[in-house]
C-alpha cells in the first residue's frame, strides 16, 4: 500500500496573509532525508556540553552514575513518543510546527503556541552560544595567555571582554550557517556527526587509559539508599529530563515535512535520541570520574578540558569538536523552530532568515550565562518549568491530529485566512482554556507547596489535563472533526 504523501495543490495562495515560501508545505521532490539524516541529526545534537552536565546535575543531588543515566534514558524514551506522532503529520503533509499548530488553536491563535516555543527556544539558543563562545574563548587563552587578561576587569553585563568577543564570533558563526537555509542545515548534521562520535570514543579511551580505569564516580554509591528516597527525587528529574527535549517534540515537523516517508523519521529518530542521549550522558559520566583521577577533580564541561591538553595539535581538534557539536545542537534544536515561528507571527514581513535573526537577538538579550549558574536551577526551574508549558501544547496537538481528525487535514484551509481552521476571527477558544488550564495545573506547585507534587510531574500532568479537557470541549461541536468519512481525504 502506497504511504499517504501530499502536496498542495496549485492553486494561488500568494495573496494569503497566512503564506510564504518558507512556511509553504515541501514538495515530493524536497522531502530527500533518508533515516540516516534524522539518525545523525539526533547524534549531532545530542552531542552537547548539556547533555554531559545533566548527569552531573543528577549526581550532585544525590544519584549515582546508574541511576543518572536510567533517568536520562527513560526521559528520552517517553519524550520520543511525542516526538514521532507529531512528526507524521510533518512528513505526510510537508508543513512545519507553527502551521501545524493553526489545525487546533486557530490560524491566528497557533501564534500563541509557537511563540511559546520560540521563547524558549531563544533561551537554549543563548545557553548554547554561550558554551560555544566558552569554548573558543578558552582555547585562545590556552594559545595565547594574554588573551584572558584583555580589558582587565572591566565586564558587559556579567560579561569580560574576551568573552563577550567569543560569544559574538560564535553567534556570527551560527548565524551564517542559518542564512545558508536547511539544506545547509542537513549537510552540517550528516557531516559532524560520526566525527562527534569518533571524538568521544577516543577521549573515553585516553581517560581510561590515563586513569588506569573508570575512576570513583563508578564506584560512589550516591546518596538516595532507598527505593523511597530515589523515586522523590527521580520523578522531577524525570520532568526535567523531558523537557529538555519537550521543544524538539513539538517543532519535529520542522525536520520531519523533509523526510523522504514516515519510516524515514520514525526509524531515525528511535535509533537516534535515547540512544544518543543514553550513550553521551555515560560516556560524560565515565570521563568525568577518570579526570578526578588524573586531574584531582571531575570535569564536567569538555571546554575546560582543553586546558589541561599539552598538545596543541590536540587542543585544536577538541576545540573543533566542541563547536560541532555545539553548532549541530544550537541551530537544529534552537533556531530553525523559532525562525519558522517568528515567520509565522507575520508570513509576509517576517521570512525563515529573518526569523532567525529575531531569534539570535533575543538570544544575547536573556543573558544565558546566568541561566547555567546553578545546576540545580539549570533542572528544576528552567527545565521544570518550561516542561510544565510545553507539555500541554504536545497533548493539545496529538489530541487533535491523533484522535480528532484521524490525522487528515485539510491543507489547502491551513493557508487560508477564513477556512476551516480559523475558527473564531482565527483563534479556537477551547484549544487556549486547554491550554490555560494545563499550565495551571502543572505548575500551581511551585507556588502552592502542598500541590508540588504536581509540579514534580508537570510535563505528565500539563500533557493529560490539556489533552483531554481540549477533547471534551471539541466533542461533538465540529463535525467535520468527528464524523469525517475514513475512506476519503479532504485533500482527495
Amino acid at each position: 500500500m502506497k504511504e499517504e504523501m501530499y502536496e498542495l495543490r496549485t492553486e494561488d495562495l500568494s495573496n494569503s496573509k497566512l503564506y510564504n515560501e518558507d512556511l509553504a508545505p515541501t514538495t515530493i521532490k524536497q522531502r530527500t532525508w533518508d533515516t540516516y539524516h534524522f539518525l545523525s541529526l539526533w547524534v549531532g545534537m545530542s552531542f552537547s556540553i548539556p547533555t554531559f552536565m545533566l548527569a552531573s546535575g543528577l549526581i550532585s543531588i544525590g544519584m549515582n552514575w546508574k541511576q543518572a543515566v536510567f533517568t536520562i534514558f527513560v526521559g528520552n524514551l517517553i519524550v520520543l513518543i511525542p516526538m514521532i506522532l507529531n512528526g507524521h503529520s510533518g512528513t505526510k503533509y510537508g508543513i512545519p510546527f507553527p502551521v501545524l499548530c493553526r489545525a487546533a488553536f486557530g490560524t491566528f491563535g497557533a501564534n500563541i503556541a509557537a511563540l511559546l516555543r520560540a521563547g524558549v527556544a531563544c533561551g537554549w539558543f543563548g545557553i548554547q552560544t554561550y558554551i560555544g563562545g566558552s569554548a573558543i574563548n578558552t582555547f585562545l587563552g590556552v594559545v595565547y595567555p594574554g588573551w584572558l587578561k584583555l580589558g582587565g576587569d572591566f565586564n558587559i553585563f556579567g560579561l569580560t571582554i574576551p568573552q563577550a568577543i567569543t560569544f559574538m564570533i560564535f553567534w556570527f558563526i551560527t548565524m551564517y550557517i542559518i542564512f545558508r537555509g536547511m539544506n545547509a542545515v542537513k549537510k552540517l548534521e550528516a557531516f559532524a556527526s560520526p566525527l562527534l562520535v569518533l571524538y568521544i570514543i577516543a577521549l573515553f579511551i585516553w581517560a581510561v587509559i590515563a586513569a588506569k580505569g573508570l575512576g570513583p564516580i563508578v564506584s560512589q554509591p550516591g546518596k538516595l539508599t532507598n527505593f523511597g528516597e530515589f523515586f522523590k527525587v527521580f520523578i522531577p528529574s524525570l520532568t526535567g529530563m523531558i523537557g529538555f527535549w519537550a521543544t524538539l517534540s513539538l517543532n519535529i515537523p520542522d525536520f520531519t515535512r523533509f523526510a523522504k516517508g514516515q519510516k524515514s523519521q520514525i526509524l531515525g529518530q528511535a535509533l537516534g535520541l535515547p540512544t544518543s542521549m543514553g550513550l553521551f550522558s555515560l560516556l560524560g559520566v565515565l570521563i568525568a570520574s577518570a579526570t578526578i583521577v588524573i586531574y584531582g577533580e571531575p570535569i564536567w564541561d569538555f571546554s575546560q578540558l582543553m586546558t589541561k591538553f599539552s598538545n596543541p595539535i590536540v587542543s585544536m581538534i577538541s576545540l573543533l569538536c566542541v563547536i560541532f557539536a555545539t553548532l549541530t545542537t544550537n541551530i537544529a534544536a534552537n533556531v530553525v523552530s523559532p525562525a519558522n515561528d517568528f515567520s509565522n507571527l507575520l508570513p509576509k514581513y517576517i521570512s525563515f532568515k529573518s526569523g532567525g535573526l529575531i531569534t539570535g537577538i533575543i538570544g544575547i538579550l536573556i543573558m544565558p550565562w546566568r541561566l547555567l549558574a546553578d545546576p540545580s536551577g539549570y533542572i528544576y526551574n528552567w527545565l521544570g518549568t518550561y516542561s510544565g508549558i510545553l507539555g500541554p501544547i504536545a497533548g493539545i496537538m496529538i489530541c487533535d491530529y491523533w484522535i480528532c481528525r484521524r490525522t487528515k487535514l485539510n491543507l489547502k484551509d491551513l493557508y487560508t485566512e477564513e477556512g476551516e481552521y480559523f475558527y473564531s476571527k482565527g483563534f479556537n477558544v477551547k484549544a487556549i482554556i486547554a491550554l490555560i488550564v494545563g499550565v495551571f495545573f502543572a505548575l500551581i506547585g511551585k507556588i502552592v507547596p502542598i500541590l508540588s507534587v504536581l509540579s514534580d510531574y508537570a510535563w505528565f500532568v500539563g500533557f493529560f489535563v490539556s489533552g483531554i479537557l481540549y477533547f471534551l470541549l471539541m466533542y461533538n461541536t465540529s463535525p467535520q472533526f468527528y464524523n469525517m468519512e475514513i475512506s476519503k481525504h479532504p485533500n482527495e
